[in-house]
């Protein structure tokens, strides 16, 4: 998992660089839209069918949503079967926190530690941490998601009172088949443990259905307020890790928000794509198998040209009808 190796020296370099960061601005970039409920009709079944091509060379489990936001189609490849999520978790953490801004009961210039793990005599259900260094959880934020920072995440996540908060958080907006089931430092002590792509662990999991409902969300502006939903976005285009996944499979310039997560035999990547017609897609893809990062890097790039070029090339349903007519 990203972020997993920082050492003290790092942690105070990377510290002194945020606070030279000026606070994000509270207005709505362009990878926000509005959309209305998904449905398939025969651009999406050929878009499907060339994803579906693609996977078949997987040796493992593959799982892909894409939703067009605007146009309002889907392509689903295992759609409703659980994958871990690794760092993509990360997005529902910073919505959680977010929300808690907008209820008045945190604040982005609030001073917050990182959580740091420390040694353990005994395995225990979850993995002992102690506060670390203390920054601002915009900060936090901006480590947690561009740079995939753990010791950020769990700091996020014991501001919020624990995963059952982020949990809570996502019942309450209706995002069905994703949930948190530990703290990112007991999430990469157990890592290895199981076989992901043989077997279907629901610790840590999510569809990439669910996922591709939680973006959805997001970007509607359901979730979140117009501020919130500006912070987090604006903060998901930042994103350093996973150039050779989804970013690999986009033209130079391509707007983009997005969150990679990486565990042992398996790599993620989710996020928001601006078409160039301005029409937003929502895609998750979780791969989970024994080929490696970079094989599966590729694939994901693959996997994302292919919806890209798709969606390009069609248009919004308003469109078609109006074509028709």
């Amino acid at each position: 998992m990203q972020g997993l190796k920082v050492n003290a020296r790092k942690i105070s370099t990377v510290l002194a660089a945020l606070v030279a960061v000026p606070a994000l601005l509270a207005t709505t970039p362009a990878v926000q839209s509005r959309s209305p409920a998904p449905v398939q009709d025969q651009h999406d079944l050929a878009i499907q069918r060339t994803v579906e091509a693609i996977v078949a060379r997987a040796r493992g489990r593959v799982g892909v949503a894409a939703v067009d936001l605007d146009g309002g189609g889907q392509v689903l490849v295992n759609g409703d079967m659980p994958f871990p999520m690794a760092s993509t978790a990360k997005v529902a953490v910073a919505a959680t926190f977010l929300a808690g801004v907008e209820q008045g009961r945190h604040r982005l210039d609030q001073q917050l530690p990182m959580m740091m793990p420390v040694a353990e005599r005994s395995h225990s259900a979850v993995a002992a941490v102690r506060p670390g260094p203390v920054m601002t959880a915009q900060q936090l934020m901006e480590l947690m998601i561009t740079r995939s920072n753990n010791h950020a995440t769990d700091g996020l996540i014991a501001a919020v009172g624990g995963i059952g908060a982020v949990n809570s958080w996502l019942s309450k907006n209706g995002i069905v088949g994703q949930h948190l089931d530990s703290t990112m430092a007991t999430l990469v002590r157990d890592d290895g443990h199981i076989n992901p792509a043989k077997t279907i662990d629901t610790h840590t999991s999510s569809t990439p259905r669910a996922m591709a409902a939680l973006l959805a969300a997001i970007d509607r502006g359901g979730a979140l307020s117009p501020q919130s939903r500006a912070v987090l976005l604006d903060t998901m285009t930042r994103t350093s890790t996973g150039k050779n996944r989804m970013r690999a499979g986009l033209p130079e310039g391509t707007i983009f928000a997005h969150k990679t997560g990486t565990l042992s035999g398996v790599t993620d990547d989710v996020g928001i794509i601006r078409l160039p017609d301005g029409r937003h897609l929502a895609l998750a893809v979780f791969v989970a198998g024994p080929e490696g990062h970079l094989i599966h890097a590729n694939m994901i790039a693959q996997i994302t040209r292919a919806l890209y070029d798709g969606y390009s090339q069609i248009l919004p349903r308003s469109d078609i009808q109006q074509s028709r007519r």
